[in-house]
């Protein structure tokens, strides 16, 4: 993932399929599969490809409408979130674009709600072949988003960027307090040419080397590092750190540290609140590594830093343990 950081890029993309999300309806897909709106690649053109409804288009295509009204889809998220971004990518829609869109958003256990819909983004002028970004100032958590398209056309992708709101049990569930899915994100890392910090906590062991996390080769001084913020405060009793499919560039060393931090803006690299959960171990290649009677005593923990040494690849890193609200008292 080489170049410029995406805008949103510190919120998760809660629209990808790994996570359980699906397009449930959308009034009209002639051209081109509702499905193919929330896809996780990049959209793609191909000139000469055409199937049996005419140019075959990487998106979400509605027929020509001759009539009043627009056409609409819905999304159904795979877990509930709060909405800090979003993105209407029309890249390669030109003479097929939408000119305008809006988007609402409500919460329903129906797959298609029925109603109960609330306006986050006014209809809004689009551009053809281009990405449109729009801030989300609202701390509301939603289940379903209508993209809205005036009065019909194509749009690539919609991209959902925001912050996983699951709802927990009691104080001493165990779970995996880092999974994506439970509300877990890497909010600041070192480096990540060629991997995305965001997929060391998505569901699943990693299916390619791509799939992971992966800094560029340090020629200087010091280390890499990811810093990640719980789902839900807790106690870490259980670390699996993964270096699947990373054979020839994966870390040699790694260690855990982790902090109870009051404000989240405090947890930074430079902090000296950090504290010892895992201490500096030897790594082995396309390897699913467990530490557990090994780990610092350190409480319950707001935030966790993973540093490699000094650079390289890791696919997973989970963080089983029990739920703790507050810090404890010493």
């Amino acid at each position: 993932m080489t170049g410029e950081r995406q805008p949103f890029h510190e919120w998760i993309q809660l629209e990808q399929p790994r996570l359980g999300t699906q397009v449930t309806y959308a009034t009209d897909e002639f051209f081109a599969s509702r499905e193919r709106l929330i896809q996780p690649d990049a959209p793609i053109f191909i000139p000469n490809k055409y199937d049996e409804h005419g140019k075959w288009m990487d998106g979400w295509e509605s027929r020509r409408k001759r009539g009043p009204g627009h056409d609409y889809c819905i999304v159904r998220l795979g877990v509930p979130g709060v909405l800090r971004g979003v993105e209407i990518d029309t890249s390669h829609f030109t003479g097929n674009y939408p000119p305008q869109a809006s988007l609402d958003a409500c919460v329903s256990d129906d797959d298609v709600p029925a109603g109960g819909w609330t306006t986050i983004i006014e209809r809004t002028d689009l551009g053809p072949d281009n990405r449109h970004f729009f801030d989300i100032a609202d701390d509301s958590v939603w289940t379903h988003v209508r993209l809205n398209i005036f009065p019909d056309g194509g749009v690539a992708r919609l991209r959902l960027y925001g912050v996983v709101r699951p709802k927990f049990g009691t104080i001493g569930v165990s779970l995996d307090l880092l999974a994506l899915e439970n509300g877990g994100r890497a909010i600041a890392c070192s480096d990540e040419h060629f991997g995305s910090m965001h997929n060391l906590n998505a569901p699943g062991r990693g299916f390619n080397m791509g799939d992971g996390w992966e800094t560029a080769r340090r020629r200087g001084p010091g280390n890499d590092w990811v810093i990640f913020e719980l789902g839900s405060p807790g106690i870490i009793k259980h670390v699996e750190l993964d270096t699947a499919h990373f054979k020839g560039n994966y870390p040699d060393r790694a260690s855990i540290e982790a902090a109870f931090f009051e404000d989240p803006a405090d947890a930074v690299n430079e902090s000296d609140a950090w504290q010892t959960l895992l201490a500096e171990t030897k790594l082995e290649a396309d390897n699913l590594h467990v530490y557990e009677g090994s780990l610092g005593d350190i409480g319950p923990v707001s935030h966790v830093r993973l540093s490699i040494f000094p650079d390289g690849g890791v696919s997973r890193l989970r963080l089983f343990g029990h739920i703790a609200f507050g810090k404890q008292e010493s």
